[in-house]
């Protein structure tokens, strides 16, 4: 059998908590758009890293700029 590197991935940090946020901006398309998958998708938490608040903050504002045309809901 062979042995295997017992490696721990770094924890992500929430990049809002970095950048010291309060409040995700549904006008901010360009950082909306490093949640959002090529596809439309909204990321989950343990991809993004973020913290539950700011991930709730996140998903309200990417349906805010859904619906004003400012994000995709779907490409094709």
């Amino acid at each position: 059998m062979l042995a295997r590197k017992d490696r721990r991935r770094r924890r992500k940090v929430c990049a809002f908590c970095v950048d010291k946020v309060q409040q995700v901006d549904y006008k901010d398309v360009v950082r909306l758009r490093r949640f959002v998958n090529e596809r439309g998708k909204m990321l989950p938490r343990r991809m993004t890293g973020n913290c539950a608040g700011h991930q709730r903050q996140l998903t309200v504002a990417i349906k805010r700029a859904r619906i004003l045309a400012l994000l995709p809901f779907q490409t094709d």
